[in-house]
């Protein structure tokens, strides 16, 4: 398979951050994506946790994706806002970069346009002089809906600056046809989120990103086409709405190596 596998945060909410990182090491992943923190929530059975306020818990995870090999491919929870500037983030790069983060993601949460712009733009700054890469995200729910959008994104900031974060769900909701990606810089596509899902939207776009994520292979959308163009050897986020919490951590890894088993042969 030309493209290596990571877990992204979604797919194993409810799990701590050790628990995720050992869990894609032992299933040959080279990657996750991760927030600073997670809230407990009662229905879904999460429990807390903060690598912002947990300092051994910071070490821990460092030592534990040294141990499996892994680095986080994407530091999530740094977006655009209303009411905070950019600088408020600081803190949360600085960990991120303690953590050998490679790159920090962003949305722009519904900015107005030229907000937004500047926004990004400050957060890609900030990111470069910690050594990481900053990596765009556009949604249908955003004021940047798609990849040509994005595209003008890119070409504000400047393309040594920043990489656009391609999600699949995202980027055929948005309209986007497989040819367009590989018509791209190869340096321009970042981060990489892969689901699968029905070819058309069956209802509101925000609630089917969060919980009605497909396993690779059950829904209908043109995977094989979207991976064949992407540059060859970009690691596929895997970023499902699965039961983790329901599930329990060893339930969770039979059920995740299976789902990573049947994405491999779908895309081999």
């Amino acid at each position: 398979m030309p493209h290596p596998l990571g877990i992204d945060s979604r797919t194993v909410a409810g799990m701590g951050p050790l628990e995720h990182v050992r869990l894609a090491g032992e299933m040959g992943c080279k990657a996750v994506s991760m927030g600073l923190q997670q809230e407990a929530g009662r229905s879904e059975g999460y429990a807390a946790w903060s690598l912002r306020e947990d300092a051994a818990l910071r070490r821990e995870a460092q030592a534990a994706l040294a141990d499996a090999g892994l680095r986080i491919g994407l530091g999530e929870g740094i977006n655009g806002s209303a009411t905070r500037p950019p600088e408020d983030h600081a803190a949360d790069m600085d960990i991120f970069a303690r953590l050998g983060t490679r790159r920090i993601g962003a949305r722009d949460n519904g900015l107005e346009r030229e907000h937004a712009f500047d926004y990004m733009a400050r957060l890609a700054e900030m990111a470069r002089e910690r050594d990481m890469d900053f990596g765009f995200e556009f949604s249908p729910v955003m004021t940047i809906r798609t990849l040509r959008e994005a595209l003008a994104l890119v070409a504000h900031i400047g393309e040594d600056r920043v990489s656009v974060t391609v999600d699949a769900l995202h980027f055929f909701r948005a309209g986007g046809v497989a040819r367009e990606l590989a018509e791209l810089d190869a340096a321009l596509i970042g981060h990489v989120r892969l689901c699968d899902a029905a070819l058309k939207a069956l209802g509101d776009h925000a609630e089917e990103a969060e919980r009605g994520r497909l396993i690779p292979g059950e829904g209908e959308l043109p995977l094989r086409e979207f991976v064949d163009a992407l540059p060859r050897g970009k690691t596929l986020g895997l970023d499902l709405s699965l039961p983790q919490a329901a599930l329990g951590v060893e339930a969770a890894r039979d059920y995740l190596v299976e789902v990573v088993a049947r994405t491999r042969a779908l895309l081999a």
